[in-house]
């Protein structure tokens, strides 16, 4: 193909594919995008719950940089990687740049775990509050409330 075809096919393409933007949407009749978001207080306390259970039984069961440790501290993982890098063995350095990793990775998924039970209980106290507010202000009205007025809450 000589240099001006391909210039001319690549052309072609870029007229065809023009720079534009597209949203992705739901299929008619999904169910998705039909109403609001929806949450009881029963799901976020289960999810928050479960979150919790799992921070906990992580921390205990993951810990191979701590289990088995000594008086310095140093688990027992952490002790065989020393053992190993004193007989020259380059196994006693990989060991404990395993550890390393594993228990950073460990760190991420605890503190994924807390901030969810964390946020949710948060979000469940924030919400309770801000109905509260809105009953108070609806019971001090004299009279119905106006269609506008309860408009206003849905924004």
């Amino acid at each position: 193909m000589a240099w001006e075809e391909w210039e001319r096919a690549k052309a072609a393409v870029r007229d065809r594919h023009e720079a534009r933007m597209q949203l992705n949407q739901a299929a008619p009749g999904s169910g998705a995008g039909d109403g609001d978001l929806v949450v009881h207080q029963d799901d976020l306390g289960a999810v928050g719950h479960e979150a919790f259970i799992l921070h906990g039984e992580l921390k205990k069961k993951a810990d191979i940089a701590g289990a088995g440790a000594d008086k310095s501290g140093s688990g027992s993982t952490m002790q065989a990687a020393a053992a190993l890098k004193s007989h020259n063995l380059g196994l006693g350095a990989e060991l404990e740049s395993t550890v390393e990793f594993w228990s950073s990775q460990v760190k991420h998924v605890l503190q994924a775990c807390a901030h969810i039970s964390n946020h949710l209980d948060y979000s469940k106290k924030a919400y309770a509050q801000d109905d509260a507010v809105i009953a108070a202000e609806l019971r001090g009205r004299t009279g119905p409330v106006s269609v506008s007025a309860l408009n206003e809450y849905f924004k």
